[in-house]
């Protein structure tokens, strides 16, 4: 019965497949438009792959790619119908609250690589060192924006220049700083040894998706099939083009664009690597609660209302079909096999049922050990505590950052891991969070830097960033972490600190560090009653040295000046290089002026000795003058010869220029 009613359904289905297709022709392709953002580069790869390896032409679409430029509006392109999809940022919000039916199909760029890059030089301040600064800004910037606005460098307080997309004129010291994606402009700049510093808004948790593909409704609504079948062969592209970068930015050269060297397009290709994540994420996703916190930045900036709504923005993938032209067929079908549906129907609703449960069953049983596997294999220490500051959690990972196993430290509080300063820092952050939770009040950031004592000894510097965590409900329940060590990154900017005060070439104190040492010497003789000097000191004969030797030698003879100075002196003393071949040394404590004498003959007969110098033997000589604070002002009747510093006897040479002290005048010594 069962496989004579099997053969009745069979026959029924394949009546039914020749009645409504009787002749199948071969399906011309579609012709479809791509409209890009910017000019052809490695970082629309996905696209060439999927159009050149003929992913689009078995989807049957036949895409032109259109090529972007500096005035190109990739969103008003498509919604004004020259072009059925585009890539865009994460701007696209914007569009829609303006009314523009634009959707995002998918996210490239899991981490938008719109940056700010500022000379080097000026890194010590961080990004509030662009207050009042030029800075040039290519439109749809906002993340950017937002990034300044939330460091205090917000609208009115920097000068905003239209991007000339020169990045020389950063080199040329025409602007401060320029926007500009991770994955091109340092290619250049590294190539001219330009040294530059990176502020990514990610710093401040503003973490925009970029590098969006996205059509309207109106096409999703009309050809449902073509929108799914395109987004799905991008996809497949680009899965493609990130395995094999090689061959594609040769694709890039030899059908695209040759304005670029392959080296160029393979070092876009290894920057572009981190912000896709295609090691963790499937290419194309997209998460709501990032487009909310996108959304939220936007409202920050004063763009969005409050109450927008990203209902209808993010495409839904599952095909919605019009049947309705298959209704004469279905009720020809139906009643053929009425006796079929009434014998199968309850063995069918039993199987369904088991299949359902099961596959749920293994749906959330693939869910929980997906998160598991990245949590556990994950560089940062991710841990949960609940309410009652309980560790409930503690990824692999924290052996490799503190040396302990997670068990050795899940019975332990988080306080009692810290040094005293952090565990204070902490402490009191966590209390805010749990009485903010417990209060039903908005729940409070926490972002801090904390020092952890290791296992072996020594300590390491971590990020933490803690938030909330809820259950199905949408209730409170515990805390969750991401700990980073951020140890080479307080290192590096302990590195720039350094160079910020000290010149390169010495090591010595600059004038910057010099002049702060000065003041706190000043103060300190001023409390204790006690004398300092100054000497002033100028090379002499050190031009001839480099003419004749080059700057190389002349570098290297310089160095060994500041070292032999160095041995004159005590450590409570400072020398500093305040330029060229001029050197200033703070002698902190001084009994006489005979005494700063002394050690101003000591140094200049060091620096008389003969050097041996990249195989060249050299000598120099140096004039020296001395100043003492304090002294007993003078009568008004002394001769200008009286005010003049005092000098080494036996010295060569012009006197040297005085110290600026503010409020303090000059002679012989300090009045």
């Amino acid at each position: 019965m069962n496989r004579l009613l099997g053969r009745f359904v069979l026959g029924a289905a394949v009546a039914l497949q020749a009645w409504l297709w009787p002749a199948a022709p071969a399906q011309a392709l579609e012709p479809v438009t791509l409209q890009l953002k910017w000019s052809h580069a490695f970082q629309f790869a996905g696209y060439y792959a999927a159009k050149e390896l003929g992913y689009y032409r078995e989807a049957g679409l036949d895409v032109t790619i259109v090529e972007g430029s500096p005035s190109a509006d990739s969103v008003k392109n498509v919604v004004r119908g020259e072009a059925e999809y585009g890539v865009a940022t994460s701007s696209l919000l914007l569009a829609r609250q303006a009314g523009q039916p634009v959707v995002a199909l998918a996210v490239i760029f899991q981490h938008s690589p719109a940056v700010l890059l500022a000379p080097k030089s000026g890194a010590a301040a961080g990004v509030r060192g662009l207050l009042g600064k030029r800075i040039m800004i290519e439109e749809q910037s906002d993340e950017l924006l937002a990034y300044l606005a939330r460091e205090g460098v917000g609208p009115g307080r920097f000068v905003q220049l239209k991007h000339s997309n020169r990045p020389q004129d950063l080199i040329d010291g025409k602007v401060d700083a320029i926007s500009a994606y991770l994955t091109t402009e340092p290619y250049y700049f590294d190539q001219l040894g330009f040294e530059y510093e990176v502020y990514t808004p990610r710093a401040a948790g503003i973490d925009f998706y970029g590098d969006n593909l996205f059509t309207t409704e109106a096409e999703i609504r009309l050809h449902p099939g073509r929108a799914k079948a395109f987004r799905d062969a991008s996809l497949r592209g680009w899965q493609y083009a990130m395995t094999h970068r090689r061959q594609i930015a040769e694709l890039i050269i030899g059908q695209y664009s040759a304005a670029h060297s392959l080296e160029f397009y393979l070092s876009e290709a290894a920057a572009m690597a981190p912000l896709l994540r295609t090691d963790l994420i499937e290419i194309g996703y997209m998460n709501p609660e990032r487009w909310r916190h996108i959304a939220a930045a936007y409202v920050g900036l004063g763009q969005l209302p409050r109450d927008f709504s990203i209902q209808g923005f993010l495409y839904q993938p599952g095909p919605k079909l019009d049947l309705s032209w298959l209704a004469g067929a279905l009720a020809l079908l139906a009643a053929s096999a009425a006796l079929a549906v009434y014998i199968l129907r309850t063995n069918r609703r039993l199987a369904n049922a088991l299949g359902h449960g099961k596959h749920t069953e293994q749906a959330l049983r693939l869910s929980e050990e997906r998160h598991r596997l990245l949590a556990d294999h994950a560089s940062d220490l991710i841990w949960t505590m609940d309410l009652d500051g309980r560790f409930t959690y503690l990824s692999p990972s924290v052996e490799k950052l503190l040396g302990y196993s997670p068990a050795e430290l899940m019975p332990r509080a988080l306080a009692d891991l810290l040094t005293p300063a952090s565990a204070a820092v902490a402490a009191a952050g966590l209390h805010g969070l749990v009485t903010a939770i417990r209060a039903g009040q908005p729940v409070p950031a926490f972002r801090h830097e904390l020092e952890y004592p290791c296992k072996e000894g020594g300590s390491v510097w971590t990020e933490a960033n803690v938030s909330g965590m809820r259950n199905g409900a949408g209730q409170f329940v515990g805390l969750l972490g991401v700990t980073r060590d951020i140890g080479e990154r307080r290192r590096g900017e302990e590195r720039i600190r350094h160079l910020a005060q000290h010149d390169m070439l010495t090591g010595l104190p600059n004038r910057a560090l010099f002049s702060d040492r000065l003041q706190l010497a000043l103060a300190s003789a001023r409390r204790d009653r006690q004398q300092l000097a100054l000497l002033f000191l100028d090379l002499d004969l050190f031009k001839p040295v480099n003419d004749r030797h080059g700057h190389r030698t002349g570098d290297l003879l310089l160095k060994e000046v500041a070292l032999r100075m160095l041995d004159c002196v005590r450590e409570s003393d400072a020398v500093a290089r305040i330029g060229g071949d001029e050197f200033m040394v703070l002698l902190r404590v001084v009994e006489s002026a005979d005494g700063a004498a002394g050690v101003a003959e000591k140094i200049r007969h060091s620096l008389g000795q003969p050097y041996v110098v990249a195989g060249h033997q050299l000598r120099i000589s140096a004039s020296i003058g001395v100043a003492i604070y304090p002294r007993a002002r003078r009568r008004r009747d002394r001769t200008d010869q009286a005010r003049r510093p005092r000098h080494v006897p036996g010295q060569t040479g012009r006197p040297r220029p005085r110290p600026v002290v503010p409020g303090e005048p000059l002679s012989s010594g300090f009045s």
